[in-house]
């Protein structure tokens, strides 16, 4: 044997007899834990702005929510298609046949099977070459070292670490921001918290019911699907189910099971199993239990919902509706998640409270001004399930649009972290809007925004400008205003939303039913003294302008407005300008009536109001 031969074998045989070397790290930009709703957004979103992004998602598919746990029926923003969001649903209309063809079921106007949306969002994220996937992958651990995340993931017996200046917690419950050391909430909050005074006297740590859905298909006339008979199941628990209350009048009970079935049906013969009313929902508080006790807790959450469906199929007779063989690659044909309407909530550098929400330009803080999402949904709680659960007569809490501020996606004392989806920082019974899926679908997209402008501009998420987060999100067809009449079609969009957004020319706010309203009312006229009362507070020259101007603002009225502010423009410029824009007023030369729409669009080209900074709270820097 040759020397080098022999030294070959040392080498080999050292080799095979060392310790395992320490395992490769990967390093990314972002890394993004859950591949959910939110967390399928934030990747595709910060891929699309140039920078690595890895998504760890515990099963095989994205869309958490709305795919892996069965929710798909969209509910709200119908009139709000922002960003992302709007994205996904037209891929939706385009895959079934347009909006009619998903218009299915009387919960609402998005309808779709969890299979096809989990499709659609795989290929979105396909799309983007910086975004890589990584399925069957949990988390183990996670902590900060030398201004970056060190995160331990664990894929089947395989462990990787991955080390990423920016982590967004996208998980369903906020584990990771838990794990990280951010402060949160969880349950319900004392009224003397927040200020709310709808919530309870005393906090407790109750949350929402949570349910397993079921998707049930129809196999046809004469065949029988029928489960076999679930344990501990019994007729009279279910006994109210089809007490609905009729969808075109929201006010009449009635005993109508073929209206309770037709609440989630969706496209080709299959219907979304979702009941609150002594159907499948539950009553878990799982939040701060282990992986063991979550998993053993929620084997009764899936017996829970066979038993319904049980009752459906013998009970009530749909016996020719079975569990659906082509949606979930679970055993039982149950969704591999279940749906939890309520996580922790994270101590963000501001609060969402009710008071935001139903008066945005009263509060002490105008957090309007720094939305990066918007949500028109009502404060929806299902807690029928918990006797224990305090009386708030949730249906009677009427707001109107909203929009969600950016900094209840930021956590308070810990870097390089942001905080998405169920788990931000709203009060636990605004939390009953924020938790709907084209809002955690936005908030996703804006997390993702965040993330990437932090690695572009090496900042922390607290040092990032609210304005350029907003603006970015303005140009990716995103809503910062909840403006119902004014939409991304409108060349005049973001004009209308950047001076919206100022508080200059405010919208108007109205409950209504399950789809709440905040209108520009862009061709309504403007007034002398509605409009430098919006400029005070950003141009204080104005706090001893007198005009006479009053209840009319003529073209003449707003040059001399605008002179006040040291902004010197000719009443031939404006006319020059608006004409351009396409915008026609009510009048003629110098004498014509300015509208909201016309204001918007001159404040934004003269003014640029939009572009003076402000804190994460709202207020001028």
């Amino acid at each position: 044997m040759t020397a080098r031969l022999k030294h070959i074998l040392i080498v080999l045989l050292l080799a095979a007899t060392a310790p395992l070397q320490a395992q490769k790290v990967h390093q990314t930009d972002v890394l993004i834990i859950g591949g959910g709703a939110a967390g399928t957004m934030a990747g595709i979103q910060a891929a699309r702005m140039g920078v690595s992004v890895v998504i760890a998602e515990e099963t095989t598919w994205l869309g958490g929510m709305l795919t892996a746990a069965g929710v798909s029926a969209i509910d709200g923003n119908h009139r709000l298609p922002a960003g992302l969001w709007g994205a996904f649903r037209e891929r939706l209309y385009q895959y079934y046949g347009g909006p009619d063809s998903v218009a299915t079921g009387w919960v609402s106007n998005t309808l779709f099977e969890p299979h096809v949306g989990n499709q659609v969002l795989k290929q979105l994220a396909a799309a983007e070459r910086k975004l890589q996937v990584w399925y069957n992958t949990g988390w183990t651990s996670v902590k900060r070292e030398q201004g970056k995340w060190m995160v331990t993931l664990q894929q089947g017996t395989r462990q990787r670490r991955v080390v990423a200046p920016v982590l967004i917690d996208a998980t369903e419950l906020g584990d990771v921001m838990a794990a990280a050391g951010a402060a949160y909430q969880l349950g319900m909050d004392s009224r003397h918290e927040t200020g709310e005074e709808l919530a309870p006297e005393k906090a407790n740590d109750i949350v929402q019911d949570l349910t397993y859905v079921a998707i049930l298909k129809d196999y046809g006339k004469g065949a029988d699907k029928t489960i076999p008979r679930p344990a501990g199941y019994h007729a009279s628990e279910f006994d109210c189910s089809c007490d609905v209350s009729d969808p075109a009048t929201f006010d009449s009970s009635q005993n109508n099971c073929y209206k309770m079935m037709q609440y989630g049906r969706l496209p080709h013969n299959k219907y979304m199993i979702n009941w609150p009313k002594c159907g499948n929902d539950i009553y878990l508080n799982l939040v701060e239990s282990t992986p063991a006790e979550r998993a053993a807790a929620l084997q009764q959450a899936r017996l829970h919902t066979l038993r319904f469906v049980y009752y459906l199929q013998t009970a009530l007779g749909y016996r020719h509706l079975g569990l659906a063989d082509d949606e979930f690659p679970t055993a039982d044909r149950l969704p591999m998640i279940p749906y939890h309407r309520e996580s922790r909530r994270l101590k963000g550098l501001v609060t969402l409270t009710l008071n935001e929400v139903a008066r945005p330009y009263e509060s002490r803080l105008p957090l309007y001004r720094t939305g990066i999402a918007v949500g028109d949904y009502p404060i929806d709680h299902h807690h029928l399930k918990n006797p224990s659960a305090p009386a708030i007569d949730f249906v009677k809490i009427k707001v109107p649009s909203y929009n969600v501020p950016m900094g209840s996606l930021i956590p308070q004392g810990v870097d390089g972290l942001i905080v998405t989806g169920k788990s931000i920082s709203v009060t636990n019974i605004v939390n009953g809007a924020t938790r709907l899926q084209p809002v955690v679908l936005q908030l996703g997209q804006a997390a993702g925004m965040m993330a990437a402008l932090c690695v572009q501009q090496d900042k922390q998420p607290a040092q990032l400008s609210v304005r350029e987060v907003q603006q970015r999100l303005l140009e990716a067809n995103g809503y910062i205003m909840p403006f119902i009449d004014i939409t991304p079609a409108d060349p005049h969009f973001i004009a209308v939303q950047k001076i919206g957004a100022t508080g200059i020319i405010k919208g108007a706010g109205v409950p209504y039913r399950w789809a709440n309203q905040t209108w520009f009312y862009p061709q309504q006229l403007v007034s002398g003294y509605e409009l430098v009362q919006g400029l005070r507070p950003y141009y204080p020259a104005l706090n001893t302008y007198w005009s006479a101007s009053g209840d009319k603002l003529t073209i003449t009225d707003f040059v001399d407005i605008l002179a006040a502010t040291g902004a010197h423009i000719s009443a031939a410029q404006v006319n020059a300008d608006l004409e351009k824009a396409g915008i026609a007023l009510s009048g003629k030369g110098s004498d014509a009536r300015l509208n909201r729409l016309a204001v918007a669009v001159l404040l934004d080209r003269y003014l640029h109001p939009f572009e003076k900074p402000i804190t994460i709270s709202g207020n001028l820097e």
